[in-house]
């Protein structure tokens, strides 16, 4: 089997003792790490025709992990760097991501890897697009984990015309994605259902897409407490802001990933406390 030796490098193991290695070696069989540990006690582990690299004044580190990756806008950056946030949304990229096709998708699915592998990131979690069959091709291709799914909007202002499918058609292209793609690529992809944010989402679809979750045993990953004007509106049209209001429909647990999350209450930091909420936070 061909084998990879890394050697002469600073390793950090993060096996739960903390341990450095300041002259370390990884050796790779066949995609498998197959020892890890002094330069001197693996190097003559390695088969004589290993490719060996020297990584001298270097270290080796597990793979990074990204939590918040929207891979449909890598083609769009600069459309609003001078906008707040809702702008942005309505008159910059909205009308930008919903113009895409799944090839589009694809495309920028492959360059966001690249940039992703190049920083040192091995899996990263999409926050949602509307092409997954775009994603999970290039995620395919490009060797990455990722955690895929459907950025999922049924109510309120600023969706273009075609993101305008309701609630159950929202609902039934999340179960296709999810069905299509969980657990591909030799388990590489997982699926997960996503929400966008508490201004485009109904109650009825955020309890709906919470059941789903549970059901099928994996996230919803839904943009929260982003910015103060999102409480002010999530208590004028709800009752409560953001957090407090999901909290109060049930659908905080274990399997929500809440992200964002810079505009909360000591009180709602408690109620993610309480109820295990995941956080990708993103000030």
């Amino acid at each position: 089997m061909p084998q990879t030796l890394l050697h002469n490098a600073g390793v950090l193991t993060m096996h739960g003792t903390g341990e450095l290695i300041p002259n370390g070696a990884v050796l790779i069989e066949n995609k498998t790490l197959a020892a890890v540990g002094p330069t001197a006690e693996v190097l003559p582990l390695a088969a004589p025709d290993a490719e060996k690299i020297d990584l001298s004044g270097k270290w080796i580190l597990p793979g990074l992990i990204n939590t918040h990756v929207h891979t449909s806008q890598q083609l769009g950056r600069g459309l609003g760097d001078d906008v707040d946030l809702l702008t942005w949304l309505h008159q910059r990229i909205w009308p930008y991501e919903s113009t895409l096709t799944e090839e589009d998708s694809y495309l920028s699915s492959l360059l966001t890897g690249i940039e992703l592998i190049r920083s040192g990131v091995t899996t990263f979690c999409e926050a949602g697009g509307q092409h997954v069959n775009g994603m999970g091709r290039a995620v395919t291709e490009l060797g990455l984990k990722a955690i895929l799914c459907r950025s999922t909007m049924d109510d309120g202002e600023g969706l273009p015309s075609p993101w305008q499918i309701g609630t159950t058609e929202s609902l039934r292209r999340n179960v296709e994605d999810f069905d299509t793609w969980h657990g591909k690529a030799e388990g590489r992809i997982r699926a997960c259902f996503g929400l966008r944010t508490i201004f485009n989402n109904s109650d009825d679809l955020i309890l709906r897409t919470s059941q789903l979750a549970r059901e099928r045993g994996t996230l919803v990953n839904m943009h929260v407490a982003e910015i103060p004007y999102e409480n002010q509106w999530a208590a004028k049209r709800r009752g409560l802001s953001t957090v407090s209001h999901l909290n109060a429909l049930g659908v905080l647990g274990p399997e929500f990933l809440a992200v964002h999350c810079v505009w909360l209450s000591n009180d709602e930091i408690q109620m993610f406390a309480d109820n295990g909420v995941k956080v990708s936070h993103n000030p």
